[in-house]
């Protein structure tokens, strides 16, 4: 079944969902996105990503999406998909075409809203720290942009190297995120995730996650996730997936008792709300 693709407030068959090809998304990655998680045909946590859609185009100097038009969007692409146990709404808004150059252009946006199947993440994850530090001081820092080349180079490394994730430090040698997760670790009994001044994005489920679980928000340095007693990942799509091993390096426990509370509590109020 071909699911329509929303485009500019209508609805096209895949093969006929267009943009232009001088669209600055694609050539030089002006734009921001979203990734929603839906379950069952409804989405999860939609007012969240949103907001974070909105606040993403305001720090790159985006003019205002509309937010109402794309939430009906949303709407419009999941009635008309299958409801999968499981899939991804993404949400992509650029600064629409410009020349060939980084000067943007004044045609107008463009946003586009795909809905495609999710297949559910493996229960544990291995992951790759990788040599390329997040620079924390960066005009994209903490922002959710199409700019991911580093993201997709990053990911490629790991998973040469046996890995599902890879890891970012930044330039102060601080454990930061992964290339599309945030990351918590336990430590002494405590429940420890980067603090957003270290440059990582602030994901929607990692906040959901210390509402829900408590935890604090440290910079530590990258050192601590070799020795951390548990240590998971959090994303939009992977809920809390346990981290088994760090290059190699087997944790003492994946998941561990802090990891397993924080999946169930995660898993029961999720559940009980689709939009919190």
């Amino acid at each position: 079944m071909s699911v329509p693709i929303w485009v500019n407030g209508e609805l096209h068959e895949p093969g006929k969902a267009v943009v232009s090809v001088f669209d600055h998304g694609l050539m030089v990655g002006d734009g921001v996105f979203e990734t929603i998680k839906a379950v069952n045909g409804q989405s999860f946590a939609l007012t969240r990503h949103l907001d974070r859609l909105a606040l993403s185009a305001k720090r790159m100097d985006l003019p205002e999406p509309d937010l109402a038009a794309i939430a009906d969007g949303v709407r419009r692409c999941l009635e008309a998909a299958p409801a999968w146990p499981l899939a991804r709404i993404r949400i992509t808004y650029t600064s629409g075409p410009g020349p060939l150059g980084s000067d943007r252009g004044t045609a107008g946006t463009n946003t586009i809203i795909i809905v495609g199947e999710q297949a559910p993440f493996p229960a544990t994850a291995d992951v790759v720290v990788v040599p390329w530090p997040r620079n924390e001081r960066g005009a994209l820092a903490g922002v959710k942009s199409t700019s991911y080349g580093d993201n997709a180079k990053a990911l490629a490394y790991a998973k040469e190297r046996g890995g599902g994730e890879a890891i970012f430090e930044n330039l102060a040698g601080n454990l930061c995120e992964g290339t599309g997760s945030n990351i918590f670790i336990v430590t002494g009994g405590r429940l420890i995730t980067p603090t957003l001044s270290s440059g990582c994005l602030a994901g929607v489920t990692r906040a959901l996650t210390l509402e829900w679980c408590g935890g604090e928000e440290a910079d530590v340095p990258i050192s601590a996730l070799y020795e951390a007693e548990e240590a998971f990942l959090t994303s939009t799509t992977r809920d809390v997936q346990p981290i088994r091993a760090v290059d190699g390096k087997v944790l003492p426990k994946a998941p561990g008792p802090v990891t397993l509370e924080a999946m169930k509590v995660f898993a029961e109020r999720s559940a009980a709300d689709l939009d919190p």
